[in-house]
C-alpha cells in the first residue's frame, strides 16, 4: 500500500463526516478521481497548455511584471495538478493544495457566471467553445471539492491562498499596479451599463469578491469540520 493510498484511506473516514455543503461530489465519483489521479494531472496540464495559448493575446497587451495575474483559469488548473502529483508521490503541500482548492472553486465558478452575465455578447464564440468554457469551468469545481480527501486545510495554508488569491483581485479590479486593470478581457467596455444599475467591470468584480470569499468560508470550514472529527474521537 502507497503513502497515498494510505492518506486517501484515511481521508475517506473524515470525509463521512462532512456535510453535504462541504462534500457534494459522490463518493464514488471521489474515488474515480483518485483511482485515476495521474489521469487527472495530464488532464489539468493539458487544460492549462490550451488556457495559456487562449490568453497569449492578453499577455501581449499586458506588462511583464503583472503576467502572473493574468492566467487565471490556467494557474488554477496547473495548480491542482501540481497538488495532485505531489499527494501522489506522497508529498502532499497543503499550501499547494489551498491555492488548488481556491482556484477551482473562484475561477470554475467566475467563468460560467461572466459567460451567462454577458452571454449576449459572446455570440461570437462558436457554441462548441461557448459550452467547452461553461461545462469545463464547472467541472474546476467539481474536482476543487474532492481535494478534502488529500489535505486538512490547516489555516496557515488557507492563508497563503487566500493572500494570493486577494492580490488578483486586487490588480483585477482596483489597483492595477502596472497598466490597466489586469481581469480576464470580457466582450463589452467595461463601464458598459449592466443590471441593477451597475457596469460591466462592478458586474465582474462582485462574482469574483463573491466567489473569493466562497472559497475561504469552504476551505475553512473544512479544516473546522476536520478538526472537530479528530477531537471527538477516542
Amino acid at each position: 500500500m502507497t503513502a497515498s493510498t494510505r492518506l486517501a484511506d484515511r481521508e475517506r473516514a473524515d470525509g463521512e463526516s462532512l456535510p453535504a455543503y462541504l462534500a457534494p461530489v459522490p463518493r464514488t465519483l471521489e474515488d474515480l478521481g483518485l483511482r485515476f489521479a495521474w489521469l487527472v494531472v495530464a488532464i489539468n496540464l493539458a487544460g492549462t497548455a490550451f488556457g495559456f495559448w487562449y490568453y497569449s493575446s492578453q499577455f501581449a497587451l499586458t506588462p511583464v511584471a503583472m503576467w502572473p495575474w493574468v492566467p487565471d483559469s490556467p494557474l488554477a488548473t496547473l495548480f491542482v495538478a501540481l497538488a495532485i502529483a505531489a499527494w501522489k508521490l506522497g508529498r502532499e503541500q497543503p499550501w499547494l493544495t489551498a491555492l488548488a482548492f481556491f482556484g477551482n472553486i473562484v475561477l470554475g465558478l467566475w467563468t460560467p457566471y461572466t459567460l451567462l452575465a454577458f452571454a449576449d455578447s459572446y455570440a461570437y464564440l462558436p457554441v462548441w467553445m461557448y459550452h467547452f468554457l461553461f461545462w469545463s469551468h464547472l467541472a474546476m469545481v467539481v474536482q476543487a471539492f474532492v481535494l478534502h480527501r488529500i489535505s486538512d486545510f490547516p489555516v496557515w495554508a488557507v492563508a497563503v491562498a487566500a493572500v494570493w488569491y486577494w492580490s488578483n483581485l486586487i490588480v483585477d479590479y482596483f489597483v492595477p499596479i502596472a497598466g490597466e486593470p489586469h481581469h480576464t478581457i470580457i466582450p463589452v467596455e467595461r463601464d458598459a451599463s449592466m443590471f441593477l444599475g451597475g457596469d460591466a467591470l462592478g458586474v465582474i468584480a462582485a462574482g469574483e469578491v463573491t466567489f473569493v470569499l466562497l472559497a475561504l468560508f469552504l476551505a475553512l470550514s473544512i479544516r473546522v469540520k476536520k478538526s472537530e472529527t479528530v477531537e471527538s474521537q477516542p
